[in-house]
């Protein structure tokens, strides 16, 4: 091997551990790639390094984005590209792509979501969850039930400030089904905490079938009930889901198609025997 090949060897090794000291794994897989293409078309070194940085700050990105959606708990089939838009009143059409780029996180303001059940509510929060995601966001879906025991379990083990500050990490917890929460006391309680500690600090989104006039059956006491209202709407976008209901429609084209193919299997038949 002559001396200009072992030194070039030995500078592609020592880039190599380099590469992995730092911790960019991408730049240390495409060093290579983009060394051949470099020479190929003359770059400059300032060039290439943009290159390889640009190629880790894309993939790094790529697995910060794929980390927080496996976390985020949001559920799957319900995105933006899957919502039926033309189904939303007008108003809410209009809010929605504003919504969908976040700048309301900032804010740490709030959207809450009004509607009879079946209206649509969850996948429209869902499908704004995952946009927020996309965007760099961290979010977590959780049905109210279920973050009202996890934070009583916390409260119990007499860590609820710890849990408070993880959820405080999050940019944007959506409450699904608030209205469904029939609590007692000491749920009602730890509910409120968690709202009064992300007031202006941390958003929330909340769906809800219970307009705000019925919210003495989540919180009970009227004045615990008037001070979460407050709170929530205080600085906050209301959407309001007035339409047919989406499962209805659903299930109505679903038996139309269930009778529809078996009026053809009928026919089938019925040609066979004749």
């Amino acid at each position: 091997m002559s001396k200009l090949a072992e030194s070039s060897t030995s500078r592609s090794d020592s880039l190599a551990l380099l590469l992995r000291s730092l911790r960019l794994p991408t730049m240390l897989r495409v060093a290579e790639e983009f060394a051949g293409r470099a020479e190929k078309e003359a770059w400059s070194y300032g060039q290439y390094l943009h290159a390889l940085a640009e190629r880790q700050v894309q993939e790094r990105r790529l697995r910060r984005i794929e980390r927080h959606l496996r976390e985020s708990d949001l559920l799957p089939g319900k995105t933006l590209s899957t919502l039926d838009r033309s189904k939303l009143p007008a108003k809410v059409q209009k809010m929605l792509p504003s919504l969908c780029e976040g700048g309301f996180l900032e804010r740490g303001d709030n959207v809450l979501a009004f509607g009879l059940p079946g209206r649509g509510k969850t996948h429209l929060v869902c499908a704004i969850g995952h946009e927020l995601v996309q965007r760099g966001h961290r979010v977590l879906f959780t049905p109210t039930y279920a973050l009202v025991q996890r934070l009583l379990v916390a409260k119990r083990d007499l860590r609820l400030e710890r849990e408070l500050a993880a959820l405080d990490a999050v940019d944007a917890v959506i409450l699904d089904d608030i209205g469904y929460v029939q609590q007692s006391r000491e749920e009602m309680e730890v509910l409120f905490t968690f709202l009064a500690e992300r007031y202006e600090r941390r958003s929330v989104i909340i769906t809800s079938n219970l307009v705000f006039s019925e919210w003495d059956r989540i919180f009970k006491d009227p004045m615990t009930t008037a001070a979460a209202i407050d709170r929530l709407v205080h600085h906050s976008s209301v959407l309001e889901l007035n339409g047919e209901s989406v499962r209805a429609e659903e299930a109505a084209k679903a038996e139309q198609a269930r009778k529809e193919a078996t009026t053809t299997t009928t026919s089938t038949k019925s040609k066979r025997q004749a």
